[in-house]
């Protein structure tokens, strides 16, 4: 039989697997940003932030990255997006037909997977499989009556699946300057605020896809010290109309998302050193 691959042992396969996220934990355990959701909106912004310089993790509870841009409506792959968002495709390297006047469509796997490799190349991080538990609260510095928030507390998502009277695996935190909710209908981050009275959360109304998407890039930003709601987290927070299956609020979401905590970095006392575009 002929020899084709290089000679390797499977304890230094799993030594590099371990040490790689071992890297990972250790890196990021203090992020500049940590953002919940590894849909359109959160990959989006986690690009835009990396790029400038910001050290940004990604926390995904599947065990995939992409959320529902993979797909489109009723399982069936095309996404469409209207004007200007068709923007950011081109900015990506997406190619994409005309529909119709700022109407544009193209084929999810391609779309996601060219955000994905963007993210990716700009230097965000991703921990998959982990579930958002709890955010990190703390005074703010000088204003002892004042809280913002200053990380997350996660845990392996299978944990959730197991009996909670056969096990009990406590979270870890994770430390950041700012934390952007992007996980969705289930706006998880502002969920926890509002179950503690500190935010009011409305829920989605039903669909209206031309009062919905201006409505969410709008709505984008700061909704507690420290916590940014972007895509359909914007919807649920503020209760604005569903889009349904089109993406250009997501992507520009995900970008005000992300030049709004570039804007709150700036003001800290001590701001990572961000890079020029």
């Amino acid at each position: 039989m002929a020899k084709i691959f290089s000679d390797t042992s499977e304890k230094e396969i799993t030594r590099t697997i371990a040490q790689m996220f071992n890297e990972t934990m250790n890196e990021y355990v203090d992020s500049d940003v940590i953002i919940i959701g590894a849909g359109p909106a959160g990959l989006t912004a986690g690009r835009e932030l990396a790029r400038a310089g910001v050290r940004t993790l990604i926390v995904e509870q599947n065990n995939y990255i992409g959320g529902g841009y993979w797909v489109g409506g009723y399982m069936m792959n095309p996404v469409t997006v209207r004007a200007p968002a068709q923007k950011v495709w081109d900015e990506l390297g997406v190619p994409y037909r005309k529909i119709s006047d700022g109407l544009y469509a193209t084929w999810g796997p391609h779309a996601c997977s060219k955000l994905i490799a963007a993210a990716c190349d700009a230097g965000v991080r991703f921990l998959q499989l982990t579930k958002f538990d709890d955010l990190v609260l703390k005074e703010t510095p000088n204003q002892p009556k004042t809280k913002r928030v200053a990380g997350v507390v996660v845990n392996w998502m299978p944990v959730s699946a197991l009996p909670r009277n056969i096990t009990c695996v406590d979270p870890v935190a994770l430390e950041s300057k700012i934390v952007i909710d992007a996980s969705g209908h289930d706006s998880v981050a502002v969920r926890r605020l509002m179950d503690r009275g500190y935010v009011k959360w409305k829920g989605m109304d039903p669909m209206w896809v031309e009062g919905s998407e201006d409505n969410v890039v709008n709505a984008t930003g700061e909704v507690f010290p420290g916590l940014i709601a972007a895509g359909m987290s914007v919807t649920e927070t503020h209760g604005l109309p569903r889009m349904g299956p089109t993406f250009g609020a997501m992507l520009l979401s995900g970008r005000k998302a992300a030049e709004v905590a570039l804007g709150k970095l700036k003001e800290m006392p001590n701001p990572p050193r961000l890079k020029a575009k």
